[in-house]
Formats: structure tokens, C-alpha cells, sequence
């Protein structure tokens, strides 16, 4: 598989829905060669996905202090151990998957995070405003990693 697309969150709790929102619209356009799935952020689940993707793009809500809601941030498996002052939406995040990735060898060939700041990760259907306004930059950053893939 050359490329797989992982949107992290529930739909259920607003903003962490950014990734199956993310998900639904790069699917919608059946591109060769990326699978996109949904995941629930659970270690388990994230090696399931990514094993054997040549790139993962991982596209998750974060929580930040301070916050400001619809920033898009973009991290490396580089980037992920340091203190940024972003935390997953999730009681495991996605450094702890790749820990366990590296030591059971499940990792992909190039990990790529694409997280959204949260306004609001209560329980209700539908994303804020300012974060569903985020979607279309989102989906065009997963896009430029495609293509960056594609190149490569």
C-alpha cells in the first residue's frame, strides 16, 4: 500500500470529528493507491492502519494552551516526543502508538500528523464553525502530502 489516510476522532464529540469529517472528503475522490480509514486513536488501531503504508497521514483534534481553535498544526515522527503544548483528544496519543510501532516493527515508511486545534470536544454531532471552516485547508494539506508522497 502506498499511502494510507487516518482521520482519529468520534463524530459524536463535535470537534473530535475533524478526522472523519477529513476522511469522508479525501475518500470521496477515489484516489489511486490511499486508503483512507477512521480510527478511534487507540494504539491497536493506528498500527492495524498504518502497517505497510509507505506514508501515514494522521489527521487528529488536539487540545492547546493557549488555544486558538481551527489552527492547523503539522508534526513528523520527529516532531511528535517534544513539549509543543499540544495534547491529543485521546487518553493515547499517537507517540505512544509509534512507540510501540517502532518496538513491535509495525511503523510506516514516513509518518505525517495533521492535528486541529478543538473549540469544543463536548457530546453532540457536527463540528464548530471555526473548525468545520478549517476542513477545506486540512483536506488540502492531506492533498500536498499525497502529492509529496507521489514525487518521492
Amino acid at each position: 500500500m502506498r499511502a494510507v489516510l487516518i482521520g482519529v476522532g468520534n463524530e459524536y464529540r463535535h470537534d473530535d470529528g475533524i478526522g472523519p469529517a477529513v476522511v469522508a472528503d479525501v475518500a470521496a475522490r477515489n484516489l489511486p493507491g490511499v486508503r483512507a480509514v477512521v480510527s478511534d486513536g487507540e494504539p491497536a488501531s493506528l498500527l492495524e492502519a498504518w502497517t505497510g503504508a509507505a506514508l501515514a497521514v494522521v489527521v487528529d483534534a488536539v487540545l492547546c494552551e493557549p488555544a486558538t481553535p481551527g489552527r492547523l498544526w503539522r508534526s513528523t515522527v520527529d516532531d511528535l516526543p517534544g513539549g509543543t503544548g499540544v495534547a491529543s483528544s485521546h487518553a493515547l496519543g499517537i507517540p505512544e502508538a509509534l512507540l510501540l510501532g517502532q518496538a513491535l516493527g509495525r511503523v510506516p515508511g514516513r509518518l505525517v500528523v495533521l492535528a486541529v486545534e478543538a473549540a469544543d470536544l463536548g457530546l453532540g454531532v457536527g463540528l464548530s464553525p471555526v473548525v468545520q471552516a478549517a476542513v477545506p485547508a486540512v483536506v488540502d494539506a492531506v492533498l500536498a502530502e499525497l502529492a509529496s508522497a507521489d514525487a518521492r
